[in-house]
């Protein structure tokens, strides 16, 4: 059982009555769920599944709670009585028995798995940018700016061979080609302007 200690101390530091109610829920969702994590989200006890919030427990003056986060179908009758859906909790005696609750966690978590948003794929890294033939033929005829330019990671290289080729006509990509180089041999990025802003 993978236990946060700030739910241990929410639990010790919780009325008499209400300790046994909460480890007792407590062990229901570690039974039920090997894998639901534990963590504290506004001032509360939660059980996380896949970082995101599952359910959750809380106890007050007079009684407990707990109940599945964003989850409407599992009704027990008792929803609008506190926060969750078992109602108000004041003895092991207002709970099913712990087979029930394990089921509703299982179903709920089964539940909430199905939902969850598959990860977005990672973009593939671009490949190494091709150096238009003004840049290169620059490079050739100076040293410095071409070993800058090879010590550029591969974005930089890139920043500069887009913005020589994207040019329209020969002129202005001579132009930038030449603006690059002598940026490159005093070691500059292509936007070393805005990297102090």
């Amino acid at each position: 059982m993978a236990s946060d200690p700030r739910i241990d101390a929410y639990i010790e530091s919780r009325a008499a009555f209400a300790r046994p109610i909460l480890s007792w829920i407590r062990a229901r969702f570690h039974a039920a769920v090997p894998e639901v994590e534990e963590t504290i989200k506004w001032s509360h006890p939660f059980f996380t599944l896949g970082g995101k919030p599952f359910a959750n427990m809380a106890a007050f003056k007079a009684h407990a709670s707990f109940g599945f986060w964003n989850r409407q179908d599992n009704e027990t009758g008792k929803e609008g009585e506190a926060m969750g859906q078992f109602g108000r909790i004041e003895s092991l005696a207002d709970l099913p028995e712990a087979a029930e609750v394990e089921r509703l966690i299982r179903e709920a978590a089964a539940a909430a798995m199905a939902e969850a948003k598959p990860a977005r794929p990672r973009a593939a890294p671009k490949g190494e940018a091709e150096v238009p033939p003004e840049l290169a033929e620059a490079l050739a005829r100076d040293e410095a700016a071409a070993a800058a330019f090879n010590a550029f990671p591969p974005s930089c290289r890139r920043e500069y061979c887009e913005w020589i080729a994207e040019a329209k006509r020969a002129e202005t990509k001579a132009k930038r080609a030449a603006e690059a180089v002598a940026w490159m041999r005093e070691g500059k990025r292509r936007n070393w302007k805005y990297e102090n802003c």
